[in-house]
């Protein structure tokens, strides 16, 4: 029997395209569709021939905070590089601040707000 594995996990964004070629570019990902959804909403999935983000904007948007808190929130989405230093510098000069660096078992990582509520977590086990 072959291991269980996520393939996809749909999250509600503020603006998917620009999420998804923000991703595409910092990542190597690639749209894989994007359309209709929903409640007249709007997806994108990005990602590669495996796994991928659902990015759902809804036909309305309502305004709500992340905290930590709110059940079923998505805190932030974690992502695993080959070369935690250079994606570091991609993402600086995209204007993006990076906070919370850690060097602890298993490995580096920081952390980027890529929109309001989207919180990437960038990770190397090299």
């Amino acid at each position: 029997m072959t291991t269980a594995y996520l393939e996809h996990a749909n999250i509600t964004v503020e603006n998917p395209d620009e999420l998804a070629s923000l991703l595409c570019t910092l990542f190597g990902w690639k749209v894989r569709w994007s359309g209709g959804a929903k409640n007249d909403g709007y997806t994108v999935h990005v990602g590669n021939d495996k796994d991928y983000l659902a990015l759902y904007r809804p036909k309305i948007i309502n305004d709500i905070e992340s905290d930590y808190k709110t059940l079923a929130n998505i805190n932030h989405i974690g992502i695993i590089v080959p070369n935690l230093d250079e994606t570091e510098q991609r993402v600086l000069a995209l204007n993006f601040n990076t906070f919370s660096h850690g060097d602890y078992e298993p490995g580096r990582r920081f952390y980027f707000m890529a929109q309001k509520n989207i919180e990437i977590e960038v990770v190397s086990y090299a």
